[in-house]
């Protein structure tokens, strides 16, 4: 070993083959590929000079791998500059600010392909000489990574720490309509609009602090040769390892995609999806979007006020329609004609709605919900009238015949009409509540609009309540039966009674049968309830009878739907009860309305008669008011007949002119003849004696058939002597006794007479 002003010679250097210049230059070639490509960019520049033993690209770091060291901190967030106007392109306001992507930097980056030893400062794909420290001979620069890097067809920019641009390639350049030499030195958020919002500004300048590892977001810019387009703008950094022949911190790589024909595919697709393809009118999804959108703002301005420039009222209006009848015309032309009849209709909507829009800020939507339905949304409504204006347009609009195919079709429309405040409605709310008026237009005739209600809907909510816990109300035991005499005209005395149901309901009080027993019929329910009457008043009636065994028996009235004919077997259902209670069949009678027994033919017939034959009596409720066919009568096995009340009503208006011409005449005869010529009476109180006749016949017509007659509605003692004078059998109403409980019946059979209430 021989001393020189060298030193000593490395130990590696003895145990080494030494390297030649060629083999450095093989060997340091994947270095730069491996540290310059990152993100799909390539950033290259010119070599740089050997580099003093422990430092440089090859210098030991405690990763493993080579780079700067660590940043120091970086100062607080700065505001967003003042935006600079970049040459050839301007950035687009963009309506709502599209979700950012970034990763957060707990550590530097570092490459999967190398040891992870922390202990291990070199790259061993490299021969030893190349990343020694006494390396005389460095790796040469990546130059076809340079001509990469232009000719990619990615717009790409490299920046420095401070978002300067360094370098770009033509593709960056071509997008902003200028040479990429003089980008050089810009701001390049101001070139892709990074600045607009706090958010992107914020993220952007933590990645070129060090502090995230990517930022990606969507911005609409305007080319400089007008057109407007959408870009995906990404940053990242570079890695640790500076671009040769670059001084100072790697910098970030800015990539530029051009998005818009993706957007505008996007665009087109969410077009297909909310649009209905018929009448080409917004669809379901699209209206319930823009309904929930409406709802969910917040006001501008008093519900109590208008004004165009504050802003809306913070109402909103919907015309909810169906039209009527368009099911026959897709029945019997075609759903093809059905169609175009649609698309006709939807047009004359949309005119309806564009007039409607004149002199404000918007036109109301329409949309096609679905079949043969459509809705006019108004946002900002003005009051019910707005609403009602528009209703009545459209139904105008729809007069008019529209000729499809040849032909000359005429259609209607019902329309509901809603309008409230948006704070605290929901969208749920709102078309339960358009819905429910629609159904109000149809049932009340059609070819009209009808406005919410809140009290109607309160009774339709009540109905609803009703009809949902009947069924559980006969198991819970809820309903009681009370009591209405029958009374014999000649005599006074108790000869029946009709069983009429109450249900006492927890929360509405006890409830009268109007209210609960067409509901009955409707669902069903009344085959259970009907069998618990039965039962209930045929033990009662046996429990009198055994009470009061002195006492002649009075029989029981039933009513009976006509449903329980059809959905039960009625006659089986009877002889069951009259065998377990021990009730002789002729104390029973079923009541059924005349518009129920009238035209009965098959199994409700033969039903009747099967109950006839029993010994069972069938008495026609409320004769006189329905059918009135009077060819059944001699084929029914009917044995009673009930008058309305209507008719026995009738008799008051003449008992009041009698009385009132009998005060006038006592009072002053002559003067009262002269104010009976002077002043004529109107038709509805001028004494008639029809009403009289007509009970009078069929009281005869009955007594020839062998059938006995119970008037409804007794309330006065002039009624009742009028009904005895004309031979009716027996009495039921007021005068006699209200409905009561069975306890009371009880006590009229020990006072033997009914006289008075």
């Amino acid at each position: 070993m021989s001393g020189t002003s060298e030193g000593p010679t490395p130990t590696a250097d003895l145990i080494r083959p030494k390297v030649t210049q060629s083999d450095v230059t093989k060997s340091s070639g994947a270095g730069p590929l491996v540290a310059a490509v990152h993100e799909g960019a390539v950033a290259a520049t010119a070599p740089a000079p050997p580099a003093p033993p422990g430092t440089g690209p090859c210098a030991p770091s405690p990763t493993g791998l080579t780079g700067p060291s660590d940043p120091a901190p970086a100062p607080a967030p700065t505001p967003p500059p003042a935006p600079l106007r970049a040459p050839g392109l301007t950035p687009l306001a963009e309506p709502a600010p599209t979700p950012l992507e970034f990763t957060d930097l707990a550590q530097p980056a570092q490459d999967p392909r190398l040891p992870q030893d922390p202990g291990s400062a070199q790259d061993p794909r490299l021969p030893q000489d190349a990343c020694s420290p006494q390396s005389p001979h460095p790796a040469p620069a990546g130059q076809p990574f340079r001509s990469v890097f232009d000719a990619a067809p990615l717009a790409m920019a490299v920046l420095d720490g401070d978002g300067l641009v360094v370098s770009a390639n033509d593709a960056f350049g071509a997008l902003l309509g200028t040479g990429p030499d003089e980008l050089a030195g810009q701001v390049a958020a101001d070139l892709v609009d990074l600045a607009s919002d706090a958010r992107t500004w914020h993220a952007y300048r933590e990645v070129l602090r060090g502090r995230q590892a990517r930022l990606r977001c969507t911005r609409r810019l305007k080319h400089a040769d007008g057109r407007s387009l959408w870009v995906q703008v990404t940053v990242a950094p570079l890695p640790p390892e500076s671009p040769p022949g670059a001084a100072g911190p790697p910098g970030v790589l800015l990539s530029v995609a051009d998005v818009s024909a993706r957007r505008e595919l996007q665009a087109r697709l969410r077009h297909v999806r909310m649009h209905d393809p018929v009448t080409r009118l917004p669809n379901r999804t699209l209206f319930f979007e823009r309904l929930s959108a409406v709802l969910e703002a917040e006001p501008t301005a008093p519900a109590e006020s208008y004004d165009e420039e504050r802003g809306g009222t913070g109402r909103i209006g919907l015309c909810y329609l169906d039209l009527d009848g368009f099911k026959a015309v897709n029945d019997t032309l075609g759903h093809h004609v059905g169609d175009r009849l649609l698309a006709a209709v939807a047009q004359r909507l949309t005119n309806c709605a564009d007039a409607a829009a004149h002199g404000r800020a918007g036109a109301p939507l329409v949309a096609r919900l679905g079949g043969d339905e459509f809705a006019l949304l108004v946002e900002d409504s003005t009051g019910t009238e707005q609403l009602a204006g528009l209703a009545e347009s459209v139904l105008t609009a729809l007069q008019t015949p529209f000729e499809i195919s040849g032909r000359r079709l005429s259609v209607s429309a019902s329309i509901g009409v809603v309008e409230r405040r948006t704070a605290g409605t929901s969208a749920t709310a709102l078309m339960q509540a358009a819905d429910t008026t629609l159904y109000w237009a149809k049932a009340d005739g059609r070819a009209r609009w009808t406005l919410f209600d809140p009290e109607r809907n309160a009774h339709r909510m009540t109905r609803q309540a009703l009809v949902s816990t009947l069924r559980a109300a006969v198991e819970r035991g809820e309903f009681t039966l009370e009591y209405q005499p029958l009374v014999g005209m000649d005599d006074g005395r108790l000869r029946g009674v009709e069983a009429l149901v109450r249900w006492r309901h927890p929360q509405f009080g006890v409830l009268t049968p109007n209210r609960f027993i067409t509901l009955a019929e409707e669902d069903g329910s009344i085959v259970p309830l009907g069998r618990w009457i039965l039962a209930t008043a045929c033990r009662q009636a046996r429990r009198w009878q055994l009470d009061h065994p002195d006492e002649p028996p009075i029989f029981v009235s039933v009513n009976v739907a006509v449903r329980q004919v059809w959905d039960s077997d009625l006659v089986a259902d009877v002889a069951q009860v009259l065998a377990e209670t021990g009730l002789a069949p002729h104390l029973l009678q079923l009541e059924l309305t005349e518009s129920a027994v009238m035209g009965s033919a098959g199994r409700p017939l033969q039903a009747l008669r099967a109950l006839s034959d029993m010994g069972v009596h069938i008495a026609i409720d409320d004769f006189g008011t329905g059918y009135s066919n009077l060819a059944y009568l001699s084929r029914l096995p009917v044995s009673a007949l009930k008058l309305d009340g209507s008719f026995v009503r009738g008799f008051q208006y003449e008992e009041r002119q009698t009385r009132e011409a009998e005060a006038r005449q006592a009072e002053n005869p002559q003067a009262a003849v002269n104010r009976q010529a002077e002043t004529p009476q109107p038709a509805a109180d001028r004494p008639s004696p029809a009403d009289e006749v007509i009970v009078e016949a069929m009281i005869q017509l009955a007594h020839r058939l062998g059938l006995t007659v119970t008037a409804e509605c007794v309330e006065t003692s002039d009624q009742a002597s009028r009904l005895r004078r004309i031979g009716c059998d027996t009495g039921q109403g007021w005068l006699y006794s209200r409905p009561v409980p069975p306890d009371r019946i009880s006590e009229l059979l020990d006072g033997h007479a009914c006289g008075r209430r």
